[in-house]
């Protein structure tokens, strides 16, 4: 996986005085479903906001994401539309450039992204959060065949890839083992936290 990072000035200042707060973990760890979940319960304060983040795959129910074809993402790096963007399972993945006017204004910004870009996030924005979402390895291969789509590619390349991140030491940790609402409360007290 590669993470690119938006070209900044080499003298730029970290984007502040808002937070991004990265919900990140392994597929099949329920990121999407437990934001929101926290996105359900924060609708009515307008400082948490919820970018949608752009995928070269088809959007599903579960995943609530912009879908754009291989040439529309590469048209849209060129143009400057992404604060952040990697690849990973042959797909390519982007956080809006929207991302660091928010944050300049003091918004708190939560997104579905990649473990491998919270390093370059700490040198775009001054507060970052990391929010690893986990589960137990038999929870996450049954929920990953369960929901069986060709765009995720290979089951086993999938959860290989954790071993990749055994070491990351997120702010937060969030185990979706057991009720989807703990983990949800979770989260949710997190972003009302300043």
């Amino acid at each position: 996986m590669n993470v690119f990072p938006a070209a900044a000035p080499s003298n730029a200042e970290p984007i502040a005085p808002g937070r991004l707060v990265l919900v990140v973990g392994p597929s099949g760890a329920g990121k999407d479903s437990i934001i929101a979940g926290a996105q359900a319960r924060c609708a009515g304060d307008a400082t948490i906001i919820f970018p949608r983040r752009i995928v070269t795959r088809p959007a599903t129910v579960d995943e609530d994401h912009i879908s754009v074809s291989q040439s529309g993402f590469d048209e849209a790096l060129r143009s400057g539309a992404f604060a952040l963007w990697w690849h990973a399972h042959g797909l390519k993945y982007g956080l809006p450039i929207s991302l660091d006017a928010y944050i300049a204004s003091g918004k708190t910004v939560v997104c579905n992204a990649s473990r491998g870009i919270i390093g370059s996030s700490r040198l775009r924005y001054r507060r970052v959060t990391s929010v690893l979402i986990t589960a137990r390895a038999d929870l996450l291969a049954a929920r990953l065949e369960g929901r069986a789509r060709d765009s995720d590619g290979s089951l086993t390349k999938r959860i290989e890839r954790n071993a990749m991140y055994a070491e990351l030491s997120a702010d937060i940790v969030i185990d979706n083992s057991g009720a989807l609402g703990d983990a949800v409360n979770v989260l949710t007290s997190a972003l009302l936290r300043t």
